[in-house]
């Protein structure tokens, strides 16, 4: 009997008898083990934006155990964050039930009060909850999709990438490829080199064509200025798109952007906060047009549920910013989701690492609804040439 009919076998029978107690396998579901796997990958390029210059990304693997299922969530952070989920958050999760997600992210979150809730903290709790969400689906024996319920049977993505350290062939043929394949949005870094940014902008156009959006991400390089009046000069290249123009936390440079930028031209940032507090006071500030979540950061799932919550009392479009394997599921169950990011780092190693990753089809990703929570099978011989200690 397939796992979907079973679980509606369950409903019937609890609806013909609310006096009779659930399955016995869900009730007595607690969360029995907890693992935690970091893997360092190096890029396939040198990349750099606007502030920083990598050659490796990290990724903090959290699986956890119950009733024979297993569950499994991500980060892309310090091996720091593995530490402490093996050391502390484990501990904090191990025994409770396995379907109150919910009620495990607010212990988490209440047992770090005393190390700091946003950065590793949030990002290792991000991990778990991920993991403890494809866990519930898993034992309900549905798509994490299906068990948030979808307003949306696909999300729109863009393709992002365009590091500052790419050659101007390099960039053109990334994101002319993206083009090509039927995405009609795609994204650039800027502000490495600001003196280049214009002649990078134009050969990015000429690229892509006249018909698809170009996006750009300063991820804060500019002073506020020098933002504005890059803003007003990229206008004419069709830049709809300028991200974290300023540093995220000035939130004043932000809303000056906001207020003064090309009407066609969002201003977007949001991917640092860790918490609601984080996105109430961004919104408080009038500091973007569309807010950008990461649920890999911002508390996992349970996380960006809050955060788009936020966005919908506020009429206001939500981003997902990378990480497409968590966030296609998701972002079909929020309303306020304009687009995901196809972050080109994150897609390359989540296509490495897993089986059941879901390929764009005309600009959009549609979950798997017959693969059981988030879909994806670790390829363990792969992952185990990148784990570290």
């Amino acid at each position: 009997m397939p796992a979907r009919s079973k679980v509606a076998r369950i409903n019937e029978r609890q609806f013909r008898n609310t006096s009779q107690p659930p399955s016995p396998n869900l009730t007595e579901a607690a969360i029995e083990q907890v693992q935690v796997t970091c893997y360092t990958i190096p890029t396939d390029f040198p990349e750099s934006d606007g502030t920083y210059a990598w050659d490796k990304t990290t990724m903090v693997l959290v699986e956890a155990t119950s009733q024979g299922m297993q569950g499994l969530g991500y980060t892309y952070a310090d091996r720091s964050a593995g530490q402490l989920v093996g050391g502390h958050l484990g501990k904090v999760v191990r025994g409770r039930s396995a379907l109150d997600v919910e009620a495990c992210w607010h212990a988490m979150r209440s047992s770090v009060r005393n190390l700091g809730k946003p950065g590793i903290a949030a990002m290792a709790i991000s991990a778990v909850d991920i993991c403890l969400w494809d866990l519930k689906a898993k034992l309900l024996g549905v798509s994490l999709c299906n068990l948030l319920g979808s307003v949306r049977e696909e999300v729109p993505i863009y393709g992002s990438g365009g590091f500052t350290s790419y050659s101007i062939e390099q960039l053109q043929s990334q994101l002319g490829s993206w083009a090509e394949s039927g995405i009609s949005m795609v994204k650039m870094k800027i502000g490495r080199h600001p003196e280049q940014d214009t002649e990078r902008i134009r050969a990015a156009r000429e690229a892509i064509g006249p018909n698809v959006r170009l996006f750009v991400d300063a991820n804060g390089a500019y002073g506020r200025k020098q933002a504005l009046l890059f803003a007003e000069q990229s206008r004419e290249m069709g830049v709809t798109w300028f991200e974290e123009p300023v540093p995220a936390d000035d939130l004043e440079g932000l809303r000056l952007l906001r207020n003064r930028a090309p009407a066609e031209m969002d201003i977007a940032a949001g991917e640092y906060n860790y918490g609601p507090l984080d996105f109430r006071r961004m919104f408080e500030a009038e500091a973007v047009d569309v807010m950008q979540a990461d649920a890999s950061r911002c508390g996992g799932i349970t996380g960006f549920l809050q955060a788009a919550t936020l966005c919908l009392a506020r009429s206001m479009p939500l981003s997902a910013h990378t990480a497409p394997a968590i966030h296609a599921h998701v972002g079909c169950a929020v309303q306020p989701l304009r687009h995901l990011e196809y972050f080109h780092d994150h897609v390359r190693i989540e296509e490495m690492f897993f089986e059941g990753v879901l390929q764009p089809q005309n600009g959009k990703l549609r979950p798997d609804r017959q693969r059981p929570g988030l879909g994806l099978v670790p390829r363990r011989a792969v992952m185990a040439k990148y784990q570290v200690d």
